[in-house]
């Protein structure tokens, strides 16, 4: 079992935001929520960082911060096909192996989860690998707001395949449920495959893109981690990421 040898960190960001407009410029502190999901990242150490903008003042506030961005086309519908146009950008003869997806919204992110992604993909038969955390509030199971994954992860070393996500309540009977945590460790190759496919079934009508991937035959294999990084998608969830990164 071998890792990719040389792996890149992308993260996607656009000021577009229906609940919290021109969220990557946020101040946290007297930094960008960007520059913060910048440094948290780069603290991973896996391979370099480069933010995937939607917009130019995203890419002047990152270069002002001592970090890589580019602009892309700010009509791409997902996060996957924007890092996919700036990773062809950056790195047109293909040099980087592996791709992992980190939201640009998560400025408390533990930089020891991308890591933990990123080791799933020492599996040569794993084409994407991803996150998820055991549920413990139970209104959680039934909130469509959050998704699940359904996998078959065993109680010896917390990995497993994933088998379906869903915004539903499943599976049924005893024993956990799964908060699926939206960061993908990607092999290059599977990332292009994936955003060439067409949109699938059950991922128009979950409104989960990763489903894409499994009606297709993809593998996505999923580590268990303690605890779900703080999205910030709301005013309350922006206060609250800067109780926690007070000084």
């Amino acid at each position: 079992m071998t890792l990719p040898r040389n792996p890149i960190v992308l993260i996607p960001a656009r000021l577009e935001s229906t609940r919290l407009p021109g969220k990557p410029l946020a101040d946290i502190h007297g930094v960008p929520m960007i520059v913060h999901v910048l440094n948290r990242a780069r603290q991973a150490d896996i391979g370099p960082v480069l933010i995937a903008a939607a917009n130019a003042e995203i890419v002047d506030v990152v270069q002002d911060a001592g970090g890589d961005a580019v602009l892309t086309d700010p009509d791409h519908p997902t996060g996957s096909d924007r890092i996919f146009e700036a990773l062809t950008l950056f790195d047109p003869d293909g040099k980087h192996d592996a791709v992992v997806n980190v939201q640009g919204d998560l400025p408390t992110l533990d930089p020891k989860i991308v890591r933990v992604a990123f080791a799933l993909l020492a599996d040569s038969d794993v084409d994407i690998a991803t996150l998820g955390a055991e549920i413990t509030d139970e209104a959680e199971c039934t909130d469509p707001n959050v998704p699940r994954a359904i996998a078959s992860i065993n109680d010896i070393d917390s990995v497993g395949r994933a088998l379906y996500f869903t915004r539903g309540a499943a599976p049924w009977g005893d024993g956990p449920h799964y908060h699926h945590i939206g960061l993908y460790a990607y092999r290059r190759a599977a990332l292009e495959r994936f955003v060439a496919l067409p949109r699938g079934v059950l991922e128009q009508r979950e409104q989960l893109e990763q489903l894409r991937a499994l009606e297709a035959g993809m593998r996505i294999e999923i580590a268990r981690v303690d605890t779900v990084p703080l999205g910030v998608d709301t005013p309350a969830e922006l206060a609250r990421a800067r109780e926690i990164l007070a000084p």
